[in-house]
């Protein structure tokens, strides 16, 4: 069986998805005969969908799923029938946050179904096992036009896994488990055999870690990793094991001994796990960055005030492999020692100089009087083989190349992409506002294949270009931003980086926020390829949790950036960062923790004054959706986060401006504010970017006392193809650019996007304002009201209802009431509306369903959902 591809995961949930319809019956399917080919092999294959897909928000009856509020076959009901041919249907329609799976083949469809009844339900839940009958088969919808047509989805399926179609370059920045209790946190795997294809094509690889500045592994074999992990197959609680016969390992700890002292001691922030987690201290050993050079890698990095240069290295004879160290070291101030290798692993310098390898403590240690440097090195090592004398990896030693010249080597200009040309698409001005496609290549147009879900951009100063960055390590330059999206190019600039989801242009150079640093690319020949990924910050605390993102990337006036770390999944922190807003200092030597107690941001915004405003997703200990505005220092409600308070009382976190139910934005991203100047009586209104159901909100909001109170209300808009997520109006056109993806849990199911919504000048009738008063709420719309209609109470319904906070994943509703509207006043600028509501309280959740029509006519159906903290 292939292997699920990522955006399979698709069982954490879709709601509403219209346009999803699916085979249900007259489509060249015959019902009955595959329900009467079930068997023992239909069982098996029905288990391994269930596994691969559905498992992870589903569960098992011994493990809960990582969304416990989808379906327990083992104990709920079914809500759209419980016979095959329902839930046939609901598996290819979609219901509720089950989305639609328009992959599955038929077939697929009733293997799921048949585990689902055979594993589940005749044993743990009978009451809704149905029996199939021959008079239940021959009622089933006949196949009439004798062909079943496969959709593009089944076919795209059978292709096999994006992420192994991909090209993902020669290295690639991750997280990986190297062997038991042994990761390379923040690992930077390293093709080492050449070939095309990148990474995922080769057969010999070795791998450095850039918090400990240890070759963590070597190992060969045909496949590179097992793909495991939320960016490659979609999986929840996993990650990415490397895979094949392993030539040499080393421990986790410091590849370097400490200048100053001469010792491996580790000194890194210590988790409540009592791992040590993030980077070494700068004083003693510090990441620079990765070169492209021609078709080789070379990494940049400091032991004490040396500088170092390294590169990975294959050398073959007569079907034995071994690897290669090759160092150029620069002048140091003190002796060096560093870790090579087990002391089982067979391990030699090449060529004399100063340098030797001693046995210490069971390891090959490098050592380097401060004498002898600078020195440029090679070592050889690692285990030659099951029945191969270790011996003949000194003969290697004695007939290898000596140490290459790495100052050379780095001055070579990474490979040159070339563009890629698309035609933008642009939208109809019939309403408010219209929306434009900017057009990413196709799989067949790239190279690279590349599996284009866009994490994030940002423009150049000229306007007329933008650097876009994928969730699976892509950056990529736009040119051709003008405004009729003519002739629109695509470069891929750099590759293989971990999981960038932010990405900000300062000065025209390129940030970009990844899970593991943030990289500034640097292009030194000026062809647009980054030729060195440099490390502007490193200080992230990374673990192997799969649901720890480092989300979005933002400057304030002073030049400083913010980014979001989200915390783990349904389970304790481990380590300080995880769970709040990060500020990094211009220069990137510094990172503080801005405030703390969130769960999983997507994206934040910084606004002109510095204020920090950030969403945050349903789960434990967050009852619902919200949007934070981040006071400095501040607790914001997760327990599960790190260093919160002793009581788990609301009155002990920060509220937020809005909860937010998930019928209205079930996963709110990054917030945006319409500039000045742009888009009429909507500029200066906070926007927000919603993933989830691929819409933007405007977000009405005031103060209330110490707090931030207000709404959510949907532009007047298509719906994205795609979760879209980032914002940013453009410094030229002043039109709002957003980009997105889908990755799971999320309505819009396209990979990814990137689009213009352009303001048309015409009334988009939209609340701007809303006040909460001791005897109602008040309203400000952006253009004159229909005054009858305005003033009709029975034009607005009114209602409210109560969350709770627990360590329980959401909330229900609780206290639901209808609030009674006693008169509604449209005053005299003709765009404010003043409902009076006599029952009015401070609430969690309140609804505002409005019908009124505009000044011209136009029928105006908006809804608002808000928060009141005080009247």
């Amino acid at each position: 069986m292939k292997p699920i591809r990522a955006v399979l995961a698709l069982a954490c949930g879709l709601v509403g998805l219209t346009q999803a319809t699916g085979q249900t019956g007259g489509d060249g399917v015959d019902h009955a005969l595959l329900i009467q080919k079930w068997d023992a092999q239909s069982l098996a294959r029905g288990e391994k969908l269930y596994t691969a897909v559905c498992i992870t928000c589903h569960g098992t009856p011994e493990k809960v799923g990582t969304l416990p509020t989808s379906r327990a076959f083992w104990k709920d009901a079914f809500k759209n029938g419980n016979d095959p041919f329902s839930l046939y249907k609901t598996i290819g329609q979609g219901t509720n946050q089950m989305p639609p799976q328009l992959w599955m083949t038929p077939e697929q469809r009733y293997d799921v179904v048949q585990f689902l009844r055979e594993s589940f339900l005749k044993k743990y839940n009978p009451a809704q096992y149905f029996a199939v009958t021959p008079e239940y088969l021959a009622s089933l919808p006949k196949a009439t036009n004798g062909v079943f047509q496969k959709t593009a989805e089944m076919l795209d399926y059978e292709r096999g896994p994006k992420y192994l179609r991909m090209d993902f370059g020669p290295a690639m920045f991750w997280t990986y488990q190297v062997e038991t209790n042994n990761f390379a946190y923040k690992g930077i795997a390293i093709r080492v055999d050449k070939g095309p294809g990148g990474i995922s094509k080769g057969r010999a690889w070795m791998m450095f870690d850039h918090d400990t500045m240890r070759w963590a592994a070597a190992w060969t074999g045909d496949k590179f990793i097992d793909w495991v992990g939320i960016a490659l197959n979609g999986s929840h609680e996993t990650h990415a094991s490397i895979v094949g016969t392993k030539s040499f390992v080393n421990p986790v700890g410091p590849g370097w001994a400490n200048p100053a002292t001469g010792r491996f001691d580790d000194s890194r922030v210590i988790g409540v796990d009592k791992k040590p987690y993030g980077p070494l201290p700068r004083s003693w050993a510090h990441y620079k960055g990765l070169y492209r050079s021609g078709d080789d890698c070379v990494v940049s990095y400091t032991v004490g005030d040396a500088e170092v240069l390294e590169s990975a290295g294959l050398e073959t004879s007569s079907g034995v492999a071994v690897f290669s160290r090759t160092l150029d070291i620069g002048k140091s101030s003190h002796d060096l020692l560093a870790r090579l290798s087990l002391e089982t692993v067979p391990t030699f310098l090449v060529g004399q100089s100063g340098a030797k390898i001693i046995r210490e403590n069971g390891m090959n240690l490098l050592q380097i009087p401060a004498s002898s440097t600078p020195l440029k090195i090679k070592v050889i090592l690692g285990d030659p083989g099951v029945g191969i004398d270790p011996g003949v990896v000194y003969g290697f030693a004695v007939s290898s190349q000596p140490a290459t010249d790495l100052q050379s080597r780095i001055k070579l200009a990474a490979p040159h992409s070339q563009p890629i040309q698309t035609q933008g698409r642009m939208g109809t001005n019939n309403g408010a506002f219209a929306v434009d496609e900017i057009t990413v290549p196709t799989e067949e147009q790239m190279p690279s294949r590349s599996w284009m879900r866009l994490g994030g951009f940002d423009f150049f100063k000229d306007g007329k270009s933008a650097a876009v960055c994928t969730w699976n390590g892509d950056v990529w330059l736009v040119k051709g931003i003008n405004k009729t999206l003519g002739k629109l190019t695509w470069q891929r600039i750099a590759s293989g980086l971990f999981q960038p989801l932010g990405l900000k242009i300062v000065n025209d150079k390129v940030y970009v926020a990844c899970r593991d640093q943030i990289v500034r690319l640097q292009d030194f020949n000026g062809d647009g390829d980054a030729d060195f990924l440099e490390n502007f910050n490193n200080d992230h605390q990374v673990t192997e949790h799969f649901h720890e993102f480092a989300a979005g990337l933002q400057t304030d006036r002073d030049g400083n950036f913010y980014y979001a770390k989200c915390a783990c999944h349904g389970r304790t922190a481990v380590v300080p960062q995880h769970g709040t807003v990060l500020k990094v200092s211009p220069d990137g030597l510094k990172t503080d923790i801005v405030a703390h107690g969130f769960r999983s941001m997507n994206g934040m915004f910084v606004d002109d004054d510095g204020t920090c405003i950030v969403t945050d997703q349903e789960g434990h200990w967050t009852p619902k959706n919200r949007i934070n505005w981040v006071r400095p220092g501040k607790f914001y409600g997760n327990m599960w986060a790190y260093d919160h308070p002793e009581s788990g009382a609301d009155s002990e976190m920060e509220q937020p401006i809005v909860w937010i139910e998930n019928k209205i934005d079930r996963s709110p991203g990054e917030m945006v504010r319409v500039p000045k100047g742009s888009w009429g009586a909507l500029q200066g209104s906070l926007l927000n970017i919603s993933y989830g159901m691929g819409q933007i909100f405007v977000v009405p909001y005031e103060k209330a006392g110490d707090s931030m109170q207000g709404g959510v209300v949907a532009l007047p808009l298509p719906l994205f193809p795609t979760g879209i997520m980032r914002g940013r109006f453009h410094p030229k056109d002043r039109q709002l650019y957003t980009c997105g993806l889908f990755g799971w849990a999320g309505n819009r199911t396209a990979d990814g996007g990137f689009f213009r919504v352009r303001g048309t000048g015409k009334p988009s009738y939209m609340p701007i304002e809303i006040h909460a008063k001791t005897n109602g709420v008040q309203l400000r719309f952006t253009d004159a009201l229909d005054s009858t209609s305005a003033q009709d109470v029975k034009s607005y319904t009114v209602s409210t209802w109560a969350i709770k906070r627990s360590a329980k994943y959401g909330s229900s509703q609780t206290n639901k009431k209808t609030l009674n509207v006693k008169s509604a006043r449209l005053v005299s600028d003709r765009k404010t509306v003043f409902l009076e509501l006599p029952e009015i309280q401070p609430t969690q959740c309140m609804e505002i369903k409005i019908s009124i029509r505009g000044a011209d006519g136009v029928l105006i159906d908006r809804k608002i959902q808000n928060t009141i903290h005080s009247l």
